[in-house]
């Protein structure tokens, strides 16, 4: 017979025997969060709120990694050739995913094969800002004056290829009318000129617009969502006025293709639960950004969704990337 003492240390050396055969729960350590970007901006805020976030409901620390370059791209791919184990997400974006590919940006992933979107946080609309002393008193004179300008109205964006960009042109194209695009490094120079009456509109962040809308600086004639924003309840969409007019920037969690299904499912119902908490919302809408919340194959659609709304839009106007 087999001594108290044997059968104790046979049953221990069981017990380790299971626990190191099994599949630890996930997650069992801390997680990268790879924003994009340079620290900073309102992306890095976005990515750093969702990072804490999101370890509060795994109950494990989330770090962010801030890698950016290419227009978002090189982030992006990191995110993209990372273990898919969800150890390694990453913020992805339209620049990287929908509309870089299709302005001609090459990238060194497929935006929807090689990745596992797991959920589409939210949107950004922007508004089309005026001067406080614009003539222009609303969104219907304004495209009634942009008209009779006959093309010599001009307005600025972040650059060629982003949203605001985009929206602009593809404002252009639906209201049938004629304004040149001036492309700014960044929205802060666009609106300095703005106000220095260098440029008759720009299309910015609704965030930032609200700031210099009370400040009495400017006025927002319509933003490019398809809601109207609590900031500017009585500013009518786009789309409203010019229908199909629907323009926004957005951002989502993704994973490296072939992460299992488990652990997209853990990492789904993590964010679902972090998205619902009206704290967080208000503190993603100070940044700008409108939550969705959309799961995995809504984001997926999502995304295919706006492959086909801006592809006849950037190859009607020729828009290429340089």
């Amino acid at each position: 017979m087999l001594s108290s003492l044997a059968i104790t240390a046979a049953m221990t050396l069981g017990a380790g025997t299971v626990a190191r055969g099994a599949q630890p729960v996930y997650p069992d350590r801390p997680i990268t969060l790879i924003v994009p970007f340079s620290p900073g901006g309102s992306t890095d805020i976005i990515g750093r709120l969702v990072a804490n976030g999101l370890g509060e409901a795994l109950g494990k620390t989330v770090v962010v990694e801030n890698k950016g370059g290419a227009a978002s791209i090189l982030g992006t791919d990191l995110g993209a050739k990372a273990a898919p184990n969800g150890y390694t997400l990453v913020m992805t974006n339209g620049a990287a995913i929908t509309t870089g590919p299709l302005l001609g940006q090459k990238t060194p992933y497929k935006p929807i094969d090689d990745f596992a979107h797991i959920m589409l946080l939210g949107t950004f609309p922007n508004g089309l800002i005026v001067r406080a002393n614009h003539p222009a008193k609303d969104f219907k004179e304004f495209l009634d004056l942009a008209r009779k300008a006959g093309g010599s109205y001009n307005y600025g964006s972040a650059g060629v290829g982003s949203a605001g960009f985009l929206t602009g042109e593809q404002l252009k194209q639906r209201a049938n009318i004629q304004m040149t695009h001036v492309p700014y490094k960044g929205t802060g120079p666009a609106m300095n000129d703005l106000l220095g009456g260098q440029i008759d509109a720009i299309f910015n962040n609704i965030a930032v617009a609200s700031v210099q809308a009370r400040a009495g600086n400017v006025r927002v004639l319509a933003v490019s969502g398809p809601k109207r924003v609590t900031a500017f309840p009585d500013v009518p969409t786009m789309d409203e006025v010019v229908p199909g007019t629907v323009g926004e920037a957005w951002f989502g969690v993704s994973a490296p293709a072939g992460t299992p299904q488990p652990v997209v499912d853990t990492l789904t119902a993590a964010l679902t639960k972090v998205m619902a908490n009206p704290d967080f919302r208000a503190k993603l809408l100070e940044q700008g950004l409108v939550s969705v919340a959309a799961p995995q194959a809504e984001f997926v659609q999502f995304i295919k969704d706006e492959e086909r709304k801006w592809a006849p839009i950037i190859k009607s106007a020729n828009i290429k990337l340089d």
